[in-house]
Order: structure tokens, then C-alpha cells, then sequence
């Protein structure tokens, strides 16, 4: 469903921030804003502000901003559509569609219907099964020897699917219903057609969206029958690998107490809340994705993975690393922890009590850490072959890194480890990352460039950060970075030289933000890693730059990041059509793309510096509107907010991306 682009400035015009964000957030006026307690990180004194007059919101100890689609977008779970609906609601706005045709129309409304029939017939599942709970001791019996109270069994929703093979049946008369399938709720025999329950004595856990929606459930078993855990299959409205297992119940605790906790299990989310920790969730069977990463930092900017003490337990926290790196930026918490062997979350906070698991929540292990012992798992490195070892389980991982200190420090801390000198080391990773990607000695995209460690930045423009404007800089071991006129860049000095990457023969877009939004053009799929700060970044640009960012957020919103193919499909037509495709014309089709499916780590590189750049002449803006603000009303919260956007400005300038 495409919405124009007039309609959701119409929309907009008309819905007032404060009061959107005043449905989730307690606020108090504060001059010409109104103040309150960030929603998206733990915070004792307010740094999150709603300006009426700009129809704005931005917080300025964790950087969330936006306007009041965003917000519930990032607060509140809703797709972009979604949002734009809820809004249009309180209106009266009905939302136009644009483009469409009555087959395609016909098609979403039919997919529509039956997602909101399954979500029905799921509620109505839940509520037989916690009916039934009332009238099985067996059941009550088995919750209580695991020290749940019946008041958290009643937020849970917890239930009781009977033993029988088709005692949904008094539930739904309909039994044949295709639907009931199509939900998981039943399976059909395919040799006979013969239907029967899926879950059948055990204790049900519905699984709910982040709205609060019934969308599946996961069964446990109370003797020894197998298998322990019976989940939902993925259906229409479930979705293991982005759902996740009590976040819906545990979104306000999370912003209260400052981080999330992830476990493996349904027992573990309850027995935690149980006991205290209400801010728990639990994967659904499958190991922690970046889907499941991404959702949880919308919440808030700490997570800690606490998985079981045995074998299985580090190979799920191995690969709920995989798909935190690409998250751990310089200004999120991400943790381990790591219980004895014995024992998963929910025995241990029984046996032990809430201050012992407390202690180890305090004590987890940092990203950091963990990411060293992964690496140094199996690795001599009392001697070369396993230092080189070291070296090679290490790279992907630090290459998977954002930009930042804790990228730096990394390398400092591993090139310790493996004995060569940190500019020596993120060399070699980088020559490695290009044969790898098959350059076999031609230059690499400019995201790529292995940049000098211990000084030099991105050489693609200038900025206000002097390092980008150095012609060359010399190394502790007398080698020197150096660009010739042509723009490449070499290090020269000793036996070996090596070219570094040059922009060849493509022509650079005119400006940051056609170089940013022809990134996004050819991989779409950058969208999606992007924060909340830059979506707003990009789709506040003037003019039709920004129309073209809006109509990509909601295009990626309805379906997913598109190729370029499918998106020209769709622009015709519009206004900002012609931009799009001067923007993708302004390279070679035959060339090498820094966006290409076998490169996302460099266009995303690339991307990072454009918006920085970006972001730093915004913060500029901002700081100096905030001093004029503040010597006028000599107030400190104003001065504070000024030393906020200077100190953040500083620390984008001094960051450089490798």
C-alpha cells in the first residue's frame, strides 16, 4: 500500500506531537517545550523534549528524535502504515491509496481480513486455554511447584490445552475451518485429511505482537515427554526469527529498569518476573537474529543475553553475537551472562534468589570480552600458528563492527594478543576482506579503504575534522600514507607498496545528500540499519530529496527493501522521479558497486560517513540555536543542553570511520 506523500503532510499538519507522545509519556511544560523521561532508555533526569511548534521530538541523552509517526513507530511497534492509520484515526482521516490497482487492492484487503481473522481466532484459542487452567489441577499443580503465583500467570495469559485430540472443537464448531490450519492451531493428517489439536496436554504460553495481539503459542510439556517445547508454526501473523517471547508484557519495564534481558525460554520470561525482573523476554525456538536485536534497541540502548550454563547455552550466546555486532555501537550496552552449568535462568533465581541473579547481571560479560574469548577459542597463542589463528577467527568479527571507540579499542586489545602493531593488523584484515570479495589487487570501493588507524579518516571530502584534509601522515614505523594528485591513496616507505582505493572512474554526485540517497536507491536493504535519528536525517532533507527518503520509508515499511528495478517500476510518475533516476544515472552500470549483495558492509560504511558528515552541520545548527537560547534565558538546564550538542557534535567530528 503506497500513501501519498500530500496526505501524510496533511496528517501530520493536523496531529499534535505532544499529545501523541503524551498518551506514553508523562510531560511537563518547560519554556517553549514540554520535558519528560526518555521512552527509549533509562533515565532519572529528563532529556527528552516535544516541541509543539516544530512538531518534534528528540532526546538528547541516547539521540531518538522524530516526529509523531516515528515515535509510535519506535515506541509503540507499529509499521509505518500502521502508525499512519492510528493517526488518521484520531483525525477522521480516511487514507487514500495511491497506485494501486483493484486486483492489487482486492489482494491486500483479503490478506488483511485473514490476518486479522487468524489474530481472532487465536485470542479466542487463549481464552479456552486459560479457562481450562481453572478446571486442571494437574496443571495449576505443576505451575505452582515452579513458584509462579497466579497473579503472574493472569498477565502471562497462561493456559491449559487439554489432552483429548480435538477439544478445540467445542471451541471453534467450525472444526474443518482451513483457517484453524492455516493458524497452527490444528493439524491436518495429509494421508487421511483427519484434523486434530496441535498442543494437547501442556501448559500454554500465547505469544503476543509488540500491540499486544495473540499471533501464536508455545507449549511446555510438564513430565518428560517430548518435545519439551511445542511452538506455533510460522504463519501468516508469526514470524519466529522477529518475535520475541514476553516483550509486550515487559515494554514498560524495560524502559524502567534500563535494559533487557534475553533467554532461551517461555518458564524463564514468567520465573523472572516472578521474581522481580520483569524486563526478560525469550527467542522462539530459534537462535537470536539481528531481527530480534534491531526490535529490542528500539526499546532501549542495554541488552543482556542470559543463556543456560551448558554447552547449548554458548552456542546460543556465539550466535546471538553474530547478530549483535552490526548493532554495538558506542553508545549501547551489550552483555553475557553466563550462569553454572547446572543451571538455566529460572532454576538459578529459585535456588539462589533475586539479589545472587542480580550480582550476575551486574558481573555479565561485556561484548567485548566475550568477542575476544570467541576468537581466542582453540588458539595456542603462545605461538605464531596460533596467534595467526587468533587473527583469522578474529577479523570477520571485528569487521562486523560499527565505527567507533569500541571498534579501536578492539583492535588495540587484539593486535596485543596476536603481537603485531595495530595499524599492521587492520591492514592485513582489510587486504584480506578485499581478496576475499574477489578485488585480486584492482582498488577496493571507497567504504573499504583500510584507512590509517592512528589518524587518518576517509579521504573522500573534506570536513570540519582536519585529519580528512592531510596529503599524507607518517607512521611510527616510517612508512607513510600518502595521495597522489589522481586521489589515491599508497603507502609508501620499506620494500612493499600499497594502493590504496581511488573513486576511478565514477562521477561523484554533487552534494552529501545525493551521494547518501543513491546509496539507499541501490541497496534498500540499508534502511533497515539505520537508527531512528537517521531515518529522520534523511527524510527531512529539503525539498524532493526528503519527499523521495519519505516514500523509501514507506515503501520498505510495505514491502521490504526493493532492487532498483522494482523501485523505478514504482516512481513513475511521481514528482520525485527524475531525481531518482539522475541520481542513479550519475554512475556506470558495468562498475564495481559499493553496494552490491557482495559488499553490504562497505556501502554501509559509506553511508555511516555520509550521515555523520551530515549530522555534525546539523548538531551545528542545533548548538547554536541552544547558546542563543540559553544566554537569553540564563536558565542551566538551557546551557546543558548546549554542552549536550557540543560535546556530541565533538565526538562525531573525532570519530572516523574505518
Amino acid at each position: 500500500m503506497a500513501i501519498p506523500q500530500s496526505f501524510i503532510q496533511e496528517l501530520l499538519s493536523r496531529i499534535d506531537v505532544v499529545e501523541v507522545v503524551g498518551r506514553f509519556v508523562q510531560l511537563k511544560k518547560g519554556g517553549a517545550n514540554f520535558m519528560g523521561l526518555c521512552p527509549f532508555h533509562g533515565e532519572k533526569s529528563p532529556s527528552f523534549t516535544v516541541s509543539p511548534t516544530k512538531q518534534f521530538f528528540h532526546c538528547f541523552g541516547c539521540g531518538k528524535n522524530g516526529n509523531a509517526i516515528g515515535f509510535l513507530m519506535d515506541h509503540a511497534g507499529m509499521s509505518f502504515i500502521e502508525a499512519v492509520k492510528d493517526l488518521a484515526q484520531q483525525t477522521g482521516m480516511v487514507v487514500p491509496e495511491e497506485d494501486i490497482s483493484p486486483q492489487d487492492r482486492a489482494i491486500a484487503a483479503a490478506q488483511k481480513q485473514k490476518q486479522v481473522s487468524l489474530s481472532d481466532m487465536l485470542e479466542k484459542a487463549a481464552s479456552a486455554y486459560q479457562q481450562q487452567l481453572k478446571s486442571a489441577p494437574n496443571a495449576v499443580a505443576y505451575l505452582k511447584g515452579r513458584g509462579l503465583s497466579g497473579q503472574i500467570a493472569k498477565r502471562f495469559g497462561l493456559g491449559y490445552a487439554p489432552e483429548g485430540w480435538r477439544s478445540l472443537a467445542s471451541v471453534f464448531p467450525e472444526y474443518d475451518d482451513p483457517l484453524l490450519a492455516e493458524s497452527g492451531l490444528v493439524i491436518v493428517n495429509e494421508e487421511d485429511d483427519k484434523r486434530y489439536d496441535r498442543f494437547r496436554d501442556r501448559v500454554m504460553f500465547p505469544i503476543r505482537s509488540i500491540k499486544g495481539e495473540c499471533i501464536g503459542f508455545g507449549g511446555r510439556v510438564m513430565g518428560d515427554g517430548t518435545p519439551k517445547y511445542l511452538n506455533s508454526p510460522e504463519t501468516p501473523v508469526f514470524h519466529k526469527g522477529r518475535e520475541l517471547y514476553g516483550l509486550f508484557e515487559a515494554r514498560d519495564s524495560i524502559h524502567t529498569a534500563g535494559y533487557v534481558l534475553v533467554t532461551e525460554g517461555y518458564m524463564d520470561v514468567v520465573a523472572l518476573a516472578q521474581w522481580g525482573f520483569p524486563n526478560a523476554v525469550a527467542t522462539l525456538g530459534t537462535a537470536c537474529t539481528p531481527d530480534h536485536v534491531q526490535k529490542l534497541f528500539r526499546f532501549t540502548d542495554s541488552v543482556v543475553f542470559s543463556f543456560d550454563g551448558d554447552a547449548a547455552g554458548r552456542r546460543a550466546a556465539r550466535k546471538a553475537l553474530d547478530g549483535a555486532l552490526i548493532y554495538a555501537t558506542d553508545v549501547r550496552s551489550i552483555k553475557f551472562l553466563f550462569l553454572p552449568e547446572e543451571h538455566d535462568p529460572d532454576s538459578y533465581i529459585r535456588e539462589k534468589g533475586s539479589e545472587a541473579f542480580s550480582a550476575c547481571v551486574a558481573t555479565a560479560t561485556p561484548l567485548s570480552k566475550f568477542l575476544i574469548e570467541v576468537a581466542s577459542e582453540t588458539c595456542d597463542l603462545q605461538s605464531a600458528e596460533g596467534r595467526a589463528h587468533l587473527s583469522s577467527n578474529a577479523s570477520p568479527l571485528w569487521r562486523a563492527l560499527p565505527d567507533g571507540a569500541l571498534k579501536r579499542q578492539l583492535l588495540s586489545e587484539l593486535a596485543q594478543l596476536i603481537q603485531l602493531e595495530a595499524s599492521e593488523l587492520a591492514g592485513l584484515w582489510l587486504q584480506q576482506a578485499g581478496a576475499g570479495n574477489g578485488f585480486s589487487g584492482k582498488p577496493p570501493s571507497l567504504a573499504s579503504m583500510p584507512f590509517d588507524p592512528e589518524g587518518m579518516t576517509s579521504p573522500f571530502e573534506p570536513a570540519r575534522n582536519t585529519s580528512f584534509q592531510k596529503k599524507s601522515r607518517a607512521r611510527p614505523d616510517g612508512k607513510i600514507w600518502q595521495q597522489d594528485p589522481q586521489g589515491k591513496w599508497r603507502l609508501v616507505g620499506g620494500a612493499d607498496t600499497l594502493q590504496m582505493a581511488s573513486l576511478g572512474p565514477r562521477v561523484q554526485p554533487a552534494s552529501r545528500s545525493d551521494h547518501a540517497v543513491r546509496l539507499i536507491l541501490t541497496n534498500m536493504a540499508l534502511w533497515d540499519g539505520l537508527s531512528a535519528e537517521d531515518h529522520a536525517l534523511l527524510c527531512d532533507l529539503p525539498e524532493q530529496h526528503g519527499e523521495l527518503m519519505r516514500w523509501i520509508e514507506s515503501q520498505f515499511h510495505d514491502h521490504g527493501p526493493l532492487s532498483w528495478g522494482a523501485l523505478q517500476s514504482e516512481l513513475n510518475q511521481l514528482a520525485f522521479a527524475n531525481l531518482a533516476e539522475k541520481l542513479m544515472g550519475s554512475h556506470k552500470p558495468n562498475e564495481p558497486e559499493a553496494s552490491s549483495e557482495s559488499e553490504p558492509g562497505e556501502a554501509r560504511k559509506e553511508l555511516r560517513l555520509l550521515l555523520n558528515l551530515m549530522l555534525i552541520d546539523r548538531l551545528k545548527g542545533l548548538e547554536t540555536q541552544a547558546l542563543k537560547e540559553a544566554e537569553s534565558i540564563q536558565s542551566p538546564e538551557a546551557f546543558q543542553k548546549w554542552r549536550d550538542l557540543h560535546q556530541r557534535r565533538r565526538t562525531l567530528m573525532s570519530t572516523e570511520i574505518i
